[in-house]
C-alpha cells in the first residue's frame, strides 16, 4: 500500500471545518463527490464501529482509530459490505484514513492522507480534491453545522 496525501487551507475555524467533515446533515453533502447518496452510521467515538454506505446499502466498515475533537481523526478501514453483509476476510493491513486539521491566524489547514491500493489511487486523486473544495464551500459559507464528537 502507499500513501497519499491531500491538503487545502479553509477560511474556516477548524471547529467549523470539524463539524462539516462529520456532521450528520453536512457528511452527506460533501461525500456526494465520492458516491451519491453516501452516508455514515457512527457515533465517531475513538473504538466504535463506522459503517460508510451509499444508497444501495453498499459500502466500508471501519473503525475509528483516533479522535481528537477539531484535531485529528483516524478511520481503519476493515472490509466491505456486500448485499448486507460484512465481509472482512481480506487483510486490509493498517489501511488508514486520517484528517489533520491546524489552525492558523483564524484559517484551518485540512490534512487528508490515506492507505491506498494502486487499484484506487487514480480514483481517490481525482474525486479528493473535488471534495476539499466542498468541505471548503460548506465551511466558509455556513454557520450552521455543530456535532459533538
Amino acid at each position: 500500500m502507499e500513501k497519499i496525501k491531500f491538503k487545502t487551507t479553509i477560511n474556516a475555524t477548524t471547529e467549523k471545518v470539524w463539524d462539516v467533515l462529520f456532521g450528520v446533515e453536512s457528511y452527506p453533502k460533501w461525500t456526494a463527490i465520492f458516491a451519491e447518496g453516501s452516508r455514515v452510521e457512527t457515533d465517531w467515538k475513538k473504538g466504535s464501529k463506522a459503517l460508510f454506505l451509499g444508497d444501495n446499502g453498499d459500502g466500508m466498515v471501519a473503525v475509528i482509530q483516533d479522535n481528537i475533537p477539531n484535531r485529528y481523526m483516524s478511520i481503519k478501514h476493515l472490509g466491505e459490505i456486500k448485499d448486507g453483509k460484512e465481509d472482512l476476510s481480506k487483510d486490509w493491513g493498517e489501511s488508514l484514513e486520517n484528517y489533520t486539521l491546524e489552525e492558523k491566524d483564524g484559517k484551518t489547514e485540512l490534512i487528508i492522507d490515506m492507505d491506498i491500493t494502486e487499484d484506487w489511487k487514480e480514483y481517490f486523486e481525482k474525486t479528493w480534491p473535488k471534495a476539499l473544495d466542498k468541505v471548503k464551500e460548506l465551511a466558509e459559507k455556513q454557520n450552521e453545522y455543530h456535532v459533538e464528537t
